[in-house]
């Protein structure tokens, strides 16, 4: 397990729409807007042109969502000068805040404020374009609509003034955009522990399964590969979810032994395997002296021989891994640009002794990366490219990953295929990237790398 962390600076703009096309989520709505008694204006009432979108619309529950709220065109107009002299609203003097509504599997408000940033507005003429931004916490899986809720307008010339507008209360403003979440996998912790890697045809080995549900019914079988051999026992998980067994291991094509719920082994229900090697054991051939012979009386007989079966026993080993270092520090981002902080993850040298045809994986997962004020990055915009190489002498090819995304639900670092004899050692290691929005806020992020060899 490995800690990363990358240091920057993310909203995203809404992508433009081609000429002469309405951009997705662009709504009008039926507006009342009120100016405060000094501007010296009357309420306007009109439609609002508004489009709402979200940095990434089908989220984790837990992921923090961007969402910018776009004002395309309001009824409210600049105030007029309180001394009667017309002129004009100063450039950047009107900063617009508001409120985004949400529905259906979450509801609530979420705030967005903009930045004060405007042309010259002349007095009493409608208000221009505004972009407002904010960020809200998935809680709960399914759809959640947005709509645009009231929005201020805050305007600091001579005065400072809000202009406040609502929907019309006889029709709310309608969904400008949604978001299907999903809610957050499930850890699988299965696993078993053997008493003894090897043994004879007949032996019994003790078997810890871990992880699983109390009073879960457990499986413990024999494996050859993918698929299951004739060893098999069942027990009940106690209070802590552990069963402990002695499993007979009876068929010599037994390489492994896994545990599992259900009525078959599965990756969500199931423990990853446990290498155990069956040795055979024969014994040496009965040994039967030659018949005795009587020599003619003038001949001498020959000196008598025998001979003995010497045996010698390769004992099998673990599979097992090491890591250099435990820390991955990313290079930094500049904040404001969209950019890719690059780094590598901590060399990985595998060691296979087991001796049996088993091959292995190694699997790569990474949680989101938080940072200043729960703000995430999702696990998924890291990506890896990995390289594997195998030492002089080992039995097996060491085959590298697909570069590409490892997120939470985890991507192959490198892996052996099964073979008639398998084994040797092999060095593992990959160059990583995270790809960071542009404008995320300033700050060290941080995130967990787990790499799980099976």
């Amino acid at each position: 397990m490995a800690v990363l962390a990358a240091t920057t600076g993310g909203a995203l703009g809404a992508p433009a729409a081609a000429e002469g096309e309405t951009p997705p989520g662009q709504v009008d709505f039926p507006t009342h807007c009120l100016p405060p008694q000094e501007a010296g204006l009357p309420p306007a009432d009109g439609p609002t042109t508004a489009r709402i979108t979200v940095d990434n619309p089908a989220p984790q529950v837990g992921d923090t969502v961007t969402v910018t709220y776009q004002v395309l065109r309001t009824p409210a107009v600049a105030p007029l000068d309180p001394n009667g002299a017309g002129g004009e609203l100063p450039a950047d003097t009107l900063t617009p805040t508001g409120r985004i509504l949400l529905a259906g599997a979450q509801s609530g408000e979420v705030t967005v404020v903009g930045a004060k940033r405007n042309d010259p507005v002349p007095a009493g003429t409608p208000l221009p374009a505004v972009t407002m931004t904010g960020t809200f916490t998935v809680t709960a899986p399914g759809e959640t609509t947005l709509a645009p809720g009231s929005y201020t307008l805050h305007t600091g010339h001579l005065l400072e003034l809000d202009t406040t507008c609502t929907a019309d209360t006889a029709s709310a403003a309608p969904v400008s955009a949604r978001l299907t979440a999903t809610p957050l996998p499930t850890a699988n912790l299965r696993s078993v522990l053997l008493g003894a890697a090897h043994g004879g045809p007949g032996d019994r080995v003790k078997v810890t399964a871990a992880g699983f549900p109390p009073g879960a019914a457990v499986t413990v079988a024999g494996r050859a590969g993918a698929a299951e051999t004739a060893d098999r026992v069942r027990a009940t998980a106690d209070e802590r979810g552990t069963a402990l067994v002695e499993l007979p291991v009876t068929d010599r094509a037994t390489t492994a032994v896994v545990a599992y719920e259900g009525a078959a082994w599965t990756a969500g229900r199931g423990s990853g395997p446990a290498a155990y090697t069956v040795i055979a054991v024969t014994a040496p051939p009965s040994f039967t002296p030659p018949p005795s012979v009587t020599a003619p009386p003038s001949v001498t007989p020959p000196p008598s021989t025998g001979t003995q079966k010497v045996t010698a026993t390769v004992e099998p080993g673990a599979l097992g891994m090491t890591q250099t270092g435990e820390d991955i520090t990313l290079g930094a981002v500049p904040y404001g640009d969209g950019a890719a902080a690059p780094g590598r993850i901590g060399t990985v040298t595998v060691t296979d002794a087991r001796g049996g045809p088993a091959g292995w994986s190694l699997i790569g997962k990474v949680t989101d990366f938080t940072g200043p004020g729960g703000i995430r990055i999702p696990g998924a915009s890291l990506s890896w490219t990995p390289r594997c190489v195998a030492a002089e002498g080992s039995r097996s090819v060491c085959t590298p990953g697909s570069a590409g995304a490892v997120g939470a639900d985890g991507a192959l670092l490198a892996s052996t295929p099964d073979a008639p004899l398998a084994g040797g050692t092999f060095t593992i290691d990959a160059t990583v990237t995270l790809k960071v929005p542009p404008y995320t806020p300033p700050g060290a992020y941080t995130a967990v790398l787990t790499l799980t060899l099976s």
